[in-house]
């Protein structure tokens, strides 16, 4: 908020002059109640006792100066027991509209991160079937979290890691190889429970067949090595094109299985060991981690030798450290909760700090057709999956919906409401604010109206028009926000609210029938860079801003 940022420099630069050090607690705040000023400053009653004043007669004192301080200041009034509420100029509020129109895209950024690394791994499901709308929530979720970043000033990494190891690959490969002794007739036993279930292992399988008609002459752990590179690498295929259709970048695919190859496990194991993180007991290696916050000490390597996937989970993030990013951030699903507390363990055994790691969770999607949910089960091969619900309601309503709660609560996904062209509808509501603005600015061209940047705004002193003026002052506060606390949602909360305004003063304001030329011009820009702001949160969230509804 810069308007928040301005004032606290006055305050600042005031209570200098008086010879005074800047109390820690001096709150700067938008009040509840707006009727109480643009923001409400406790200033007076914090500096009161090192001062040795009443708070109101203190709080008098800095009034009378902070309007002299600067011409940006309308009134300041002192209220209860010593706050100061501040009203800013009209003309002040105007500036953002300047902004706005100089920034353009650029508008809400920011240099807050400062170039810090930052790697937001996410999806990172495992290759055994299509991405479903679960992975859909966390790919929106991880996208937008990039997107934010970066426009925040971080230089980011998306990263992809692949899970192209362990029992779940194996069930992969024989899922295909059972599926293709059925599909040739060579077996008629009952296909396992425990297999992968659906429709796409079977199509798989028959193309493999058709492609390699020698595949079940094959010993059989040949033969389904055999079907799970190739199941692996069609699934895998599938789930970058779902993600592409998307509007999902990844920089970076992270192979799991490389760090077994390349030694990278048993590396970091041995680090582990020698700063006695780690600990044999019973033939099995265990990693201490009750003495980093976790409630029990977890295995690393079983005592048959094979290692868990913790194992290579601590591999994996050590290696991201060892890239030099100072801030790793992991979406996960929040059926990984529990997982969490030996993550962090692991961090601070590889002599991280806490800032360096975060998980963002992602909670279920509860997914409804006429009101009723649609039950889902992936291994039973009954779901939907992200390619069906991205072709029935399109990116934008998926995206929007799916970043429209904060990610650790459940969701309801009603696909009959995202399809409808109504102000219920969160989605249409936001894109239809833009849309709105845009038809406007395309009527005042058919008429012959310039909107130029060097008009007058001064005529613009209605509260409806300083409300959306206080709104793009805190897009960039929001943004920051957003990036710091690794919240996307910041994002859609605003650009409803900033849309309910753009549509409250659609309704009462006339902008093309406004009285005087002066007003019409002066109005254009204000709606333009309403426009322009509710574009650039919409690109954070990977969603388009149409010109046209």
């Amino acid at each position: 908020m810069l308007a928040k940022d301005s004032l606290t420099s006055l305050f600042q630069r005031i209570v200098a002059d008086m010879g005074y050090s800047w109390p820690a607690k001096v709150t700067v705040e938008p009040p509840k109640d707006k009727q109480f000023g643009d923001f409400a400053v406790n200033c007076a009653l914090v500096l009161a006792k090192e001062v040795q004043k009443n708070p109101r007669e203190l709080a008098a004192d800095l009034a009378e100066r902070l309007k002299t301080a600067s011409q940006d200041i309308a009134s300041v009034t002192v209220a209860g027991p010593g706050f100061l509420n501040v009203v800013f100029t009209p003309s002040f509020w105007h500036k953002y509209i300047v902004r706005a129109e100089a920034e353009k895209a650029l508008f809400g950024s920011s240099s807050l991160g400062k170039g810090k690394k930052v790697q937001v791994e996410f999806v990172s499901a495992n290759p055994t079937g299509p991405l479903h709308i679960g992975h859909g929530r966390g790919a929106a979720v991880g996208d937008s979290m990039a997107r934010i970043l970066r426009f925040a000033g971080f230089t980011v990494e998306a990263e992809y890691y692949l899970n192209d190891a362990g029992n779940q690959m194996q069930t992969l490969g024989r899922s295909l190889w059972l599926r293709a002794l059925e599909s040739a007739g060579k077996s008629t036993a009952p296909f396992p429970d425990n297999c992968y279930q659906g429709e796409y292992i079977a199509d798989a399988a028959r193309e493999l067949l058709a492609a390699e008609p020698g595949l079940l002459a094959l010993p059989e752990a040949e033969g389904m090595d055999r079907c799970f590179r190739y199941g692996m690498e069609t699934i895998l295929a599938g789930i970058k094109q779902d993600l592409l259709d998307f509007a999902v970048h990844h920089d970076h695919w992270f192979s799991e299985r490389s760090l077994v190859t390349t030694g990278a496990v048993e590396t970091a194991l041995e680090a582990l060991k020698a700063s006695g993180h780690a600990f044999e007991e019973d033939g099995a290696l265990w990693f201490r981690t009750t003495a980093l916050g976790d409630d029990k000490d977890r295995v690393l390597r079983k005592s048959d030798g094979s290692l868990t996937y913790f194992a290579s989970d601590v591999a994996y993030h050590a290696d991201k450290y060892r890239r030099g990013f100072d801030l790793v951030i992991d979406v996960w699903g929040a059926d990984h909760h529990g997982y969490v507390p030996r993550m962090r363990a692991a961090v601070a055994a590889l002599g991280k700090e806490q800032h360096n790691f975060d998980v963002i969770l992602v909670q279920l999607v509860n997914l409804l057709r006429e009101g009723k949910q649609i039950a889902m089960s992936t291994r039973a091969g009954q779901f939907e999956t992200l390619a069906d619900v991205v072709r029935e309601v399109g990116v934008d309503a998926a995206r929007f919906i799916f970043l429209s709660r904060k990610s650790d609560s459940k969701l309801d996904f009603d696909l009959d409401l995202v399809k409808q062209r109504t102000m219920d509808n969160p989605v249409y509501y936001v894109q239809y604010a833009h849309a709105r603005v845009q038809a406007v600015l395309r009527r005042a061209g058919e008429r012959g109206i310039a909107v130029l940047e060097n008009e007058p705004l001064d005529l613009l002193v209605q509260e409806e028009e300083l409300d959306l003026l206080r709104m793009l002052d805190r897009f960039h506060q929001v943004v920051g926000e957003a990036a710091i606390n690794h919240a996307p949602h910041y994002i859609s909360y605003y650009l409803m609210d900033l849309a309910g305004l753009l549509h409250k003063y659609y309704t009462v304001h006339q902008i093309l029938g406004a009285e005087s030329e002066a007003l019409v011009t002066a109005r254009l820009r204000l709606a333009r860079a309403v426009a322009q702001t509710i574009h650039n949160g919409l690109q954070l969230l990977g969603v388009s801003a149409p010109d046209s509804m």
